[in-house]
């Protein structure tokens, strides 16, 4: 995570981390299992959720389509 980018975009990526992790909650998905049906490490899922990593456009749609909620509800 680069350290120049601005508080409040630290605070959004956090937002979405937390209705991501929701929306896996939902899904009766641990964080293991979303990583392999997405592709990644659950160490990833784990970052994105906490809103220390900075996932892709790609990644996101993947998330989204496996917790079987639209991309625009996470990311609002």
């Amino acid at each position: 995570m680069p350290s120049d980018q601005p508080a409040w975009a630290l605070r959004r990526r956090q937002a979405i981390g937390t209705r991501i992790r929701i929306a896996r909650e939902h899904a009766n998905l641990s964080q293991v299992r979303l990583g392999e049906i997405v592709g990644v490490d659950h160490k990833t899922i784990h970052r994105i959720e906490h809103g220390v990593s900075d996932p892709s456009l790609g990644l996101l749609l993947q998330i989204a389509r496996a917790v079987g909620v639209p991309l625009a509800e996470l990311v609002r």
